[in-house]
C-alpha cells in the first residue's frame, strides 16, 4: 500500500483563508450523515418555509449549536432562506462548534460571512477559528487569521493569547511561546491560574522540571490559586523525568488540600507507573480512579493492556475489563472491549470496519478522539494497514483527520518498518498546511532511527529546529545516539 496516494486521496486540501472580496459564500450542512451544499444567499420559497419568528430561530440555533450542530446548521439554512440573519451570538456559537469539530472550512466561510454581509465580527468570532486552527495545527494559518484581525480593527484579548500560549506550548515552540509571553507583559494582561499551568507545562516539556517546581512557589508567594491542572502539571512533570515519588507526595497533598482529582490526574499517574513497568501501583491507581465514579481513558487502557499482554496477563486484562462492567462503566464499555479484542489472544476485530461497526451496534457515539484511540492500537501492533483504515473511516463519519491521527500512522508505519510510508505521512502533513508538532518529528526521527538511517535521524532533527520546535528530551538523545553510531562508522554528517 503507498501511503503517499493514501493520505493525498484521503484528505482535504489545506484551509485558504479568502480576500474580503470574494463571491457568494457556500457552507457545507450536514443532515443524516450527508453533506449537502447551501449557498448564503439561497432564494426564498414561501411554500416551503413555514413563517416562523426571528428570535426563535436565533435562540434555537444557538441552544443546539454545542449538543446538536447539524440541526443548527439545519435552521441557519432554513432562517436564510426565509430572509432572515443569525444575531453575532449565534454566529459565535455555530463558528466555536464547527471549529470544536474540526470543521474548520465551514467555520471560516461563517466568518467571511459576517465580514462580506455583517453583523460585524468581533474577537469572540476570531477567537472561535483560531481556536480550530490552532487545534488541527494550522499554524501558520493561524498567523494569517491573526493578520487579517489585526487589518479588521479587531484587537486582541486575553482569549487570543492564551489560546496561542496553549497551542505553541503544546506543540513544543519555546521561541514563539516566550513571545506571547511578551506580548501579554507589554499588553499588561497578568498571568491567571490557567496561564501558569501552561507554563508549567512548558518547562516540564523542555527539561526544566525544576523550574516548573519553582514557578508554583512563586505563585503561593504571589497569591495566585493552585487548582487541579497546577497539581496535574507536577504530577506529570515529576512522572516524566523519572520523580514517581514526588509525583506521589503531589497527588498526596492536592488531596489534603481538598482539591478532588480529575482524570488527568489519574491519567499522569497511571500513566508513568506503567511506563516504568510498576504494574502493582498502576492498577491501583486504576482501581481508585473506577471507586471515584471515573470512566478510563482509553489512550491510558491501550497503554495498560499492551503492558499486561506484552507479559501474556490475558486473565488479568478480562478481570479489568469485567471489573468495569461490574461498576457500570456502560457508555465506553464497547470502546474498551474492542481494544481488549484488539490485544486479545484470539485476533477479533483485527479488521478496523468490523471493529467500527461492532461500536455502531453498541449505539457508541462516535467522536475524533475514539479513531485516534483505535487507530494507536492498531499502530502499536504493527497493523498500519488498519490505521490507516481508521483514517478512511473517520472521514466517512464526516470527521476531518487531524495532527494526532496522522502521528499516528507515522507511528504505524515506523512500527511496521515502513519508512517510506511514515515519510509520505509527514510530507503530506507540510504540503496539507499543518504545522509538524514536536511528536511529529520525534515519531519520524524514531522511525529512521529503527530503520538504521541514522543520517536521516540527524536531517529531521536539524529541519525541527529550523521550523521552531524545541528538541525535547527524547529527540536529544536519539540525535546523539545516531551520531555516536555515524562516528563510529567513520561518518561526518
Amino acid at each position: 500500500m503507498d501511503a503517499r496516494c493514501v493520505v493525498r486521496r484521503h484528505l482535504e486540501l489545506p484551509l485558504q483563508l479568502p480576500p474580503f472580496s470574494s463571491p457568494t459564500i457556500i457552507y457545507r450542512r450536514r443532515v443524516a450523515g450527508a453533506v449537502v451544499c447551501c449557498c448564503a444567499a439561497a432564494p426564498v420559497d414561501q411554500h416551503q418555509h413555514q413563517e416562523r419568528p426571528w428570535e426563535s430561530y436565533d435562540r434555537d440555533i444557538q441552544s443546539h449549536a454545542g449538543t446538536d450542530l447539524a440541526l443548527s446548521l439545519g435552521l441557519l439554512a432554513d432562517m436564510q432562506a426565509a430572509g432572515a440573519r443569525p444575531s453575532s451570538a449565534a454566529y459565535a456559537r455555530l463558528i466555536r462548534a464547527l471549529a470544536r469539530s474540526g470543521r474548520t472550512l465551514e467555520a471560516e466561510a461563517l466568518l467571511l460571512e459576517m465580514r462580506r454581509l455583517g453583523p460585524r465580527p468581533g474577537a469572540a468570532h476570531y477567537n472561535a477559528l483560531l481556536e480550530g486552527l490552532l487545534a488541527t495545527a494550522h499554524l501558520r494559518l493561524a498567523d494569517r487569521l491573526l493578520i487579517q484581525m489585526a487589518d479588521d480593527g479587531v484587537a486582541r484579548n486575553r482569549r487570543t493569547y492564551m489560546l496561542l500560549l496553549d497551542a505553541y506550548a503544546r506543540a513544543g515552540r519555546l521561541e514563539d511561546s516566550w513571545w506571547v509571553l511578551g506580548e501579554m507583559k507589554r499588553r499588561g494582561i497578568r498571568l491567571d491560574t490557567a496561564g501558569y499551568g501552561m507554563l508549567v507545562r512548558l518547562y516540564r516539556d523542555n527539561g526544566m522540571w525544576k523550574k516548573a517546581t519553582d514557578l508554583v512557589m512563586e505563585m503561593q508567594e504571589l497569591g495566585v490559586e493552585l487548582d487541579v491542572k497546577i497539581y496535574n502539571g507536577l504530577i506529570d512533570t515529576f512522572g516524566k523525568y523519572g520523580q514517581l515519588a514526588d509525583a506521589r507526595k503531589v497527588f498526596d497533598k492536592m488531596r489534603a488540600e481538598g482539591i478532588k482529582p480529575d482524570i488527568s490526574t489519574w491519567n499522569a499517574l497511571i500513566r508513568w507507573h506503567c511506563r516504568v513497568g510498576n504494574m502493582k501501583r498502576t492498577l491501583r491507581f486504576f482501581t481508585a480512579m473506577q471507586e471515584e465514579g471515573m470512566y478510563p481513558d482509553p489512550m491510558i487502557f491501550v497503554m495498560i493492556i499492551s503492558r499486561l499482554g506484552e507479559q501474556g496477563k490475558w486473565d488479568e486484562i478480562k478481570k479489568l475489563f469485567d471489573g468495569m462492567k461490574n461498576r457500570g462503566f456502560k457508555e465506553s464499555g464497547a470502546v474498551y472491549a474492542v481494544l481488549v479484542d484488539i490485544y486479545g489472544q484470539y485476533g477479533h476485530f483485527r479488521d478496523a470496519h468490523d471493529c467500527i461497526a461492532a461500536l455502531k451496534a453498541e449505539n457508541t457515539q462516535l467522536s475524533p478522539r475514539i479513531f485516534c484511540v483505535l487507530a494507536n492500537a492498531y499502530a502499536q501492533q504493527g497493523l498500519c494497514e488498519q490505521s490507516v483504515n481508521v483514517l478512511q473511516l473517520m472521514e466517512e463519519e464526516g470527521f476531518e483527520p487531524n495532527l494526532v491521527m496522522l502521528n499516528l500512522l507515522i507511528n504505524a508505519f515506523g512500527t511496521a518498518g515502513r519508512d517510506l510510508e511514515a515519510l509520505a505521512v509527514f510530507q503530506h502533513i507540510k504540503d496539507s498546511g499543518m504545522s509538524p508538532d514536536v511528536v511529529t518529528y520525534t515519531t519520524l526521527m524514531k522511525t529512521f532511527m529503527r530503520a538504521k538511517k541514522f543520517e536521516k535521524v540527524s536531517e529531521v532533527y536539524r529541519e525541527m529546529e529550523r521550523d521552531g520546535c524545541t528538541p525535547d528530551r527524547k529527540a536529544r538523545e536519539m540525535l546523539h545516539d545516531a551520531s555516536i553510531i555515524l562516528e563510529q562508522r567513520g561518518c561526518i554528517y
